[in-house]
């Protein structure tokens, strides 16, 4: 069965035990979420929308921080230069289960 979801405002399409990379969720490491199903897919049998009875668990594995990402600003013969970084936080999550 494959399900797409909504997870911190982006979709993911997801199967049974898979492990993803997702936007930072609030929890610790080994709380359960459950997410909003878009579509799902059941043996050829779609549904989307409302008409959805889908329910997807999933499990949090990890927090990470993604690689650094640097932003440098410069205004031509002013002197002006600023050099700024961040990383990003995301979640690993593990798909549980998809009834």
């Amino acid at each position: 069965m494959i399900a797409v979801v909504k997870i911190a405002g982006q979709q993911y399409k997801v199967e049974k035990d898979q492990s993803l990379f997702v936007p930072h969720l609030e929890g610790n490491v080994g709380d359960k979420v459950a997410f909003e199903v878009l579509l799902a897919d059941a043996d050829g049998t779609v549904s989307i929308g409302e008409a959805v009875k889908a329910k997807v668990s999933a499990v949090i594995t990890d927090h990470q921080k993604g690689d650094k990402v640097i932003a440098y600003k410069q205004k031509r013969r002013k002197g002006f230069r600023k050099k700024l970084g961040h990383r990003t936080l995301y979640t690993q999550i593990l798909i549980k289960d998809i009834k």
